[in-house]
């Protein structure tokens, strides 16, 4: 009895600590799935439209199921709309972009980063700046910049404006400031110039935020409808945001073959995401893009 007792006032002070914790997961659990429901239910919304018979869409009650499953929107909408022609173009337009940035931003973050030189603190005050321009100040300018250049209605007219990315600068600026200067003044002793240095030895200490910057830009350059929708007129150079715009209108109330094609736009950037996660999850850790 007397070697019970002793143990008993050790327990409640070991564990007392963890049971005033034990809330807490299931409090971020009950959150996480929460925040996850937010973001399912109107995909699985529109999976489940898209599935029904245009009949079944406007029919109250509303119900998940329809009278029957079938796949004629996405049948309709492929035979009848322009969706690969704007798959192409969205996808031409967003890897350009992406590698265009990739390219400009990194180069620019290494100058900052790594060379000294005048109006250099100028020239990166500039660069923050344009992060508190919003883009939409700047729709005026740009395409009538691109229609003197001869560059409305064009691809090129879709992919330079989208090129300049401060936040991009910014991420990997950050991750060059983490490598390690022994590395850059042990090349330069080898003879190595300052380009050999930036593409064969910073890049590709770089990949998580290559990786992080790659990704984001693509799926913002996919998503864009504002641009694209300016700077085009002609429906072969619609991108999806503005092709879906387009067939909403043209459609009118057609809801499954909108379903349909809001599936059909958004798959690609699913699947992008589903592959590579564990990048996206890296490249936000290590760059510092959670903020």
């Amino acid at each position: 009895m007397s070697t019970l007792g002793a143990r008993r006032p050790r327990s409640i002070l070991v564990e007392g600590p963890h049971a005033h914790r034990a809330w807490v997961r299931p409090l971020l659990y009950a959150v996480l799935v929460a925040l996850a429901l937010i973001w399912v239910v109107p995909l699985a919304w529109a999976v489940a439209t898209s599935l029904k018979p245009d009949a079944d869409t406007t029919i109250a009650p509303v119900s998940w199921r329809g009278s029957e499953t079938t796949l004629d929107a996405y049948r309709v909408a492929i035979e009848n709309g322009s969706i690969l022609q704007w798959y192409f173009n969205s996808l031409i337009t967003a890897t350009a972009i992406t590698i265009g940035t990739i390219i400009t931003a990194s180069m620019a973050a290494f100058a900052f980063s790594r060379m000294r030189f005048r109006g250099r603190d100028l020239m990166q005050w500039m660069v923050l700046a344009g992060l508190i321009v919003p883009f939409q100040a700047l729709i005026v300018p740009l395409f009538t910049e691109m229609k003197s250049f001869g560059l409305a209605d064009t691809y090129w007219g879709i992919i330079l404006p989208q090129l300049a990315s401060p936040i991009a600068v910014l991420v990997f600026k950050r991750a060059f400031d983490a490598l390690p200067r022994e590395l850059e003044e042990s090349a330069l002793v080898d003879g190595a110039s300052m380009w050999r240095i930036y593409w064969l030895i910073w890049m590709p200490l770089s990949r998580a935020t290559i990786a992080a910057v790659g990704i984001f830009t693509f799926v913002i350059a996919w998503n864009n409808f504002l641009w694209p929708f300016v700077v085009t007129s002609a429906g072969s150079l619609f991108t999806i945001p503005v092709g879906l715009a387009t067939v909403q209108t043209s459609y009118g109330a057609l809801y499954a073959q909108q379903m349909a094609l809001a599936v059909l736009g958004a798959l690609p950037l699913l699947v992008a995401f589903l592959l590579f996660q564990r990048q996206i999850v890296q490249g936000i850790a290590n760059t510092g893009l959670k903020g």
